[in-house]
């Protein structure tokens, strides 16, 4: 699967699951880590770990196995490494807190749809 479909898979599971505040942010240019970061919020623990058990499934069904799942049972923040792909779920204070699009803020913001 291309980071591109990756990317949209991700986008799609967040969105049946109901996230909040979709971010795709474009690191291609920046790191050899990956190439796109999905951020997210969620409404409760239970919520963010919906959502990644949602882009965990969608991706499975999919035929790709996702790297790494970091953060689950705390809930306040969960990380998926899929390889191109980096999904951030988190808590709204949680994310306000770590500011992860601060530090990314030179690397072009896709946003949910996926255009520019």
């Amino acid at each position: 699967m291309q980071a591109e479909q990756l990317k949209e898979a991700v986008v799609d599971a967040l969105e049946n699951v109901k996230a909040r505040d979709i971010s795709i942010i474009d690191v291609r240019d920046r790191t050899s880590v990956t190439d796109y970061m999905v951020l997210a919020s969620g409404t409760s623990n239970r919520h963010v770990r919906s959502l990644a058990d949602s882009v965990v499934n969608e991706v499975k069904g999919k035929g790709l196995k996702t790297a790494s799942v970091e953060g689950a049972d705390a809930s306040d923040w969960v990380l998926i490494d899929l390889g191109d792909v980096v999904v951030h779920v988190m808590m709204p204070a949680t994310r306000e807190f770590y500011d992860l699009e601060r530090l990314w803020r030179d690397a072009p913001a896709i946003g949910a749809a996926g255009s520019e």
